[in-house]
C-alpha cells in the first residue's frame, strides 16, 4: 500500500491466474491449456513472420485475422473484434457495454475476473445462483429483475457445464433491452455455439479465445462476434487504450491455425476422448463428476477434502486447480484434460492417494 495509489487500486482485489510452475516434471492440469502442439502451419506461419517487418508496427485492425475469423464463422468481417486475449476483449466489453445505472447478471458460480472487472469499472453486480445441479437456468436470469446486462460463460467455467443454444436464444428473446456476452472460451469442446444466433439479435456479443481450442495460448489471441453496433463501441475503446493489441506474430500464427480445419477436428476429438475417459476413471474412483462440454472436469470426491487433496496431488507431481469461493464450490477440484499419458498419471497419483 502507498499514499501514491489512487483510489481505485485500494479497492480492487485482483484477479488470481492458475500457477504457471517453474519446476520440471509436473503434470500441468490446472490452467486449460491444449494438451497438444499448435498446428504445424501456425508454426511455420510464426517462423515466417520473424525478419526485417518486425521493425514495423503490426496492423492496428489485423484485418487479415478479422477475416480468417469471419471465414472461419461464416460471419461478415464487420461482425468481428479482435484484442490481446479473451481477457481484454472482455475488459473491454465491460468498458464499453455493460457500464449502465442497473446491475450486471452474472452466475455466482463463475469466471472469477468477472467481478474483477465489476469492481474496476465500476459496475454494480448481481450474482444469480447456480441452481443445485450447478446448471444455470435462464428462468433464474429473467426473475433477477432489470439489468444493465448478462454475462455468463458457455460451457460454465468452472463447472463445464453448457446451456443449450435454445435456452441462450430464449433468453435473448427476452432480455432485448441489454447486451447478452456469451463467453465461449471452451465452446469447441461441446457446447452449442451461440455465433450463429448474432445475425437475429443485435444486444448479442459472443467472446471467444484461441488459447485452448487451438494450442495458441502464448500467443494471447481473443476476439469477439457481434452486430457492427457492439464491434464499433469495442473499437471505439481499443483505439482510445491500445491501437496495436496484436503483434505480427500473433496474427500470422493465428490465421494459420484458424486456417486448419483438420488439425482442430483432430485435437477436439482427442481431448472430448479422454476427458470421457477421465470422467469415467474418476467415477469408478468414487468421485462426483459434473457433465462438461469443455476441456477439463469439475470433480470432488465425498469425505475427502479438496485443499488437502490438492496439496497431496502435487505431492504426487500433478497439478490441479481449486477454488475457496463460492463455498459451495469447496469441496470441488477442476482438472484439465490433459494428454492420455498425463490422464495415466493422474490416476496413477489418485490411487497412492486414496488408498
Amino acid at each position: 500500500m502507498s499514499r501514491f495509489w489512487s483510489e481505485v487500486v485500494h479497492g480492487l482485489t485482483p484477479y488470481v491466474p492458475g500457477e504457471q510452475p517453474r519446476i520440471e516434471g509436473l503434470v500441468k492440469l490446472n490452467t486449460n491449456e491444449c494438451p497438444y502442439p499448435p498446428s504445424d502451419a501456425a508454426l511455420h506461419a510464426i517462423a515466417a513472420a520473424t525478419g526485417e517487418g518486425l521493425r514495423l508496427y503490426p496492423d492496428p485492425e489485423a484485418r487479415a485475422l478479422k477475416e480468417a475469423i469471419a471465414r472461419h464463422h461464416g460471419v461478415p468481417v464487420s461482425h468481428v473484434f479482435v484484442g490481446n486475449g479473451s481477457d481484454e476483449v472482455l475488459a473491454h466489453t465491460f468498458h464499453a457495454l455493460l457500464r449502465h445505472p442497473a446491475p450486471l447478471l452474472y452466475p455466482d458460480v463463475s469466471y472469477s475476473f468477472y467481478p474483477v472487472y465489476a469492481k474496476l469499472y465500476g459496475i454494480t453486480p448481481r450474482e444469480v445462483p447456480l441452481a443445485d445441479d450447478f446448471s444455470l437456468r435462464v428462468d433464474d436470469l429473467l426473475a433477477a429483475g432489470p439489468n444493465g446486462g448478462i454475462i455468463f460463460p458457455n460451457p460454465n467455467a468452472p463447472t463445464g457445464i453448457a446451456m443449450p443454444r435454445a435456452e441462450v436464444e430464449r433468453l435473448l428473446r427476452a432480455n432485448m433491452a441489454s447486451v447478452v456476452v456469451v463467453d465461449e472460451a471452451y465452446a469447441e469442446y461441446g457446447a452449442e455455439s451461440a455465433i450463429p444466433l448474432v445475425a437475429q439479435h443485435e444486444q448479442l456479443l459472443v467472446v471467444r479465445t484461441l488459447s485452448k481450442s487451438h494450442a495458441l495460448a502464448g500467443l494471447r489471441v481473443g476476439y469477439a462476434i457481434g452486430q457492427p453496433a457492439l464491434i464499433e463501441a469495442l473499437t471505439r475503446v481499443k483505439d482510445s487504450f491500445n491501437s496495436y493489441p496484436l503483434d505480427r506474430l500473433a496474427i500470422a500464427g493465428s490465421v494459420a491455425a484458424l486456417d486448419d480445419a483438420d488439425w482442430l477436428a483432430r485435437t477436439r476429438e482427442r481431448v472430448i476422448a479422454t476427458r470421457e475417459r477421465m470422467s469415467a476413471a474418476l467415477r469408478e474412483r468414487g468421485a462426483t463428476v459434473l457433465p462438461s462440454a469443455a476441456n477439463f472436469i469439475f470433480a470432488s470426491f465425498p469425505g475427502r477434502d479438496a485443499a488437502a487433496l490438492l496439496a497431496a496431488l502435487r505431492e504426487h507431481k500433478v497439478l490441479v486447480r481449486h477454488f475457496k469461493r463460492p463455498t459451495r464450490i469447496a469441496p470441488f477440484l477442476r482438472i484439465s484434460v490433459g494428454t492420455d499419458a498425463e490422464t495415466d498419471a493422474l490416476i496413477f497419483a489418485l490411487d497412492a492417494i486414496l488408498r
